[in-house]
């Protein structure tokens, strides 16, 4: 009896865009309703988490990397192709040939798809890397300057705030914002 581990390979299932996760749960509810759990090792939409602002409040986004695209750790014998396939909004699997078996994932590029999601949960809020650098011209994109352009005069990490130099009614003014309310010229 060869390792379980073997006869487990990652495919990439296409899907219709915008309904990653979805799809997801409906190939996790239809292999169950067959039966067929043990042949189905993870399912995986590759995404991050964005911050947006919106509306003055920060959102966080879950943003597909790769869209229209689902990622499947799979036995893929008998009939576990063909329910995948059938399932609601799935296209098929990447790289199979008309009537032909699907192709899996070279391991390098499995590594490359899950080193960049682990890579980011990795990445914890608090060491996000200053991206704004002093005397960097700036513009503003939230709150009551909202379009107006100014010059980063200091940066505080430990607040995550930047002292703004903008330019109104012809005078200097300091404002001060957040990593979040400003954009790079």
């Amino acid at each position: 009896m060869s390792d379980k581990n073997s006869l487990f390979k990652w495919y990439v299932v296409r899907a219709v865009s915008g309904q990653e996760n979805k799809i997801k749960t409906y190939i996790e509810n239809e292999i169950t309703r067959v039966g067929m759990d043990s042949f189905i090792e993870q399912i995986l939409v590759p995404s991050e988490k964005v911050l947006q602002i919106r509306n003055g409040k920060k959102v966080t986004k879950d943003k597909t990397y790769f869209p229209g695209y689902i990622m499947i750790n799979a036995n893929l014998t008998g009939e576990v192709p063909h329910i995948i396939k059938s399932v609601t909004n799935v296209i098929g699997f990447l790289g199979e040939t008309k009537g032909g078996d699907p192709i899996p994932l070279r391991q390098s590029e499995v590594n490359r798809m899950l080193g960049k999601v682990d890579e980011l949960s990795l990445q914890e809020e608090s060491d996000i890397i200053i991206p704004f650098i002093h005397g960097e011209n700036v513009k503003v994109i939230d709150g009551p300057f909202n379009g107006f352009d100014g010059t980063i005069e200091k940066i505080n990490e430990e607040k995550r705030k930047l002292e703004v130099m903008v330019k109104i009614f012809g005078r200097k003014t300091p404002l001060e914002l957040s990593y979040m309310q400003v954009e790079k010229l």
